[in-house]
């Protein structure tokens, strides 16, 4: 354990005891982000009428609630018909938009990679408010297209941004000679880039299902009457009363999430050592 503490921790030859101050502060770090969801989960296993912990009695009632209620399944619906339709939008939006700017040579390229991960910047909610009094003026307001052009809005920039670290790592000399022999630049690039980059394509649409599903503070402003998301009706029963249902749809949700960004990192991996080897 001392020699441990002694032994480089980087190429830069600084020691696990130096950094133990950074050791710590992750796992202090790491126990305030997971505690929130072990206590969650076990109030989704309980069967009293208002949010308990420690549960006095164990029951699954909330979530038999959950399944048995048609306005959680319309929303858990839109929540997934959303998040799946942001996933088909952005991800081919995204993927094009990161293979322009790395193969592009024209001036400016990071104006336009600033301009395009602008969502990432500005807060959330001054999208919503712009979304929200577009969206009346265009009569789409509480509708599917609505949701679904508002999260493609936020998912574009995580898709530019994983997609174009991938695109740095390629060679581009191999589309080059593709196209040398006659090759079409769509046909090379999807016979030949796209399959070289295929894994970061899939975190990216991975990443954009999960930008829509789990997304809330847009949701508020514009879905509702026939396409309520399962975020926002999650925050109106949270305010209006509270429903241990909302404990057992957190937990599902958190075993969804937990289970992409499982096959997200999965897949990165993958393709990282695809790469490598």
């Amino acid at each position: 354990m001392i020699g441990w503490f002694g032994s480089p921790a980087s190429e830069t030859q600084i020691t696990h005891g130096q950094r133990l101050w950074l050791y710590i502060t992750s796992v202090i770090t790491m126990i305030l982000l997971v505690l929130p969801t072990f206590i969650v989960i076990p109030m989704s296993f309980s069967d009293s009428q208002y949010l308990e912990f420690p549960p006095q009695t164990w029951s699954t009632r909330w979530y038999q609630s959950y399944f048995n209620s048609p306005e959680w399944m319309r929303a858990t619906s839109t929540s997934l018909k959303a998040a799946t339709l942001t996933m088909l939008v952005a991800t081919p939006i995204g993927v094009l938009a990161a293979y322009g700017l790395h193969a592009s040579k024209l001036p400016y390229l990071r104006i336009a990679f600033v301009l395009l991960i602008t969502p990432m910047m500005v807060p959330v909610v001054l999208i919503a408010i712009g979304a929200f009094y577009a969206y009346v003026k265009l009569q789409i307001l509480y509708t599917m297209t609505g949701l679904v052009l508002a999260h493609t809005l936020l998912a574009i920039p995580l898709v530019v941004i994983v997609t174009g670290s991938a695109l740095k790592t390629y060679d581009m000399n191999q589309e080059n000679a593709a196209r040398s022999l006659g090759a079409p630049r769509w046909k090379a690039f999807l016979t030949i880039t796209l399959p070289q980059i295929k894994f970061a394509v899939i975190v990216s649409g991975l990443l954009a299902f999960l930008t829509s599903f789990d997304e809330v503070v847009i949701a508020m402003f514009i879905s509702g009457g026939d396409n309520p998301t399962l975020t926002r009706n999650m925050f109106n029963a949270l305010r209006d009363q509270i429903d241990p249902t909302i404990a057992s749809i957190s937990t599902l949700m958190i075993v969804l999430t937990t289970a992409l960004m499982a096959i997200a990192v999965l897949a990165g991996r993958a393709g990282r050592t695809k790469d490598s080897g």
